[in-house]
């Protein structure tokens, strides 16, 4: 890989930890307090959020009769996603301790804390926890593949990809056997050491 490449790499790393950071300090003034794995909300803004509330009457009566006809394929998901998460959680518990990867953390990809919000009514509360559930097992899933990805072929795709795992951009790149060669082993021992 070449070091231009590796110095973008670097610079787009630390321009996501400056996002965060302003993200956190914009939730703070605001009035949103995380710690310990709690979600406080100043007074003022707590107020705020439980009059901007729509009632669960007033909501369903808005919402498209279609648009409630399409609730059983969603929530059917819950079947699959369930057997998702147990069979990907199986895998590694199983594999990873197998070649030396850490495993991934389910908890840094699963977040349901969109119910604190005092402006959901009942139902959209619901939505959101299966939201959060549905789209954090599928990072989660992603983050497992791609650690066994990066484990067994971490060789990048001749073509361009829409959007790739956090390892991807440190794959070798495709048709350069050389780098292939010369970064397997070193990158394999690079996974083993992530946090």
């Amino acid at each position: 890989m070449s070091s231009t490449l590796e110095k973008l790499q670097q610079r787009a790393r630390v321009l996501e930890r400056e996002i965060e950071a302003e993200l956190a300090r914009h939730r703070e003034q605001i009035g949103v307090r995380v710690g310990r794995g709690k979600v406080r909300f100043d007074r003022d803004l707590l107020r705020r959020h439980r009059a901007a509330r729509i009632s669960l009457r007033d909501f369903l009566a808005a919402t498209r009769p279609l648009v409630v006809l399409t609730a059983p394929v969603i929530y059917g998901l819950i079947i699959p996603f369930v057997i998702l998460d147990i069979a990907v959680t199986l895998y590694q518990w199983i594999c990873f301790p197998v070649y030396g990867i850490p495993k991934v953390r389910r908890r840094d990809y699963i977040a349901i804390d969109r119910h604190h919000l005092a402006y959901l009514n009942a139902l959209q509360k619901l939505n959101c926890v299966y939201c959060g559930y549905g789209n954090g097992l599928l990072a989660y899933a992603r983050e497992v593949a791609g650690r066994t990805e990066a484990y067994w072929c971490p060789i990048k795709h001749a073509r361009r990809l829409r959007d790739t795992h956090a390892l991807y951009p440190d794959f070798m790149d495709y048709a350069d056997e050389q780098d292939f060669i010369d970064r397997w082993v070193a990158e394999r021992e690079k996974l083993r050491k992530l946090d």
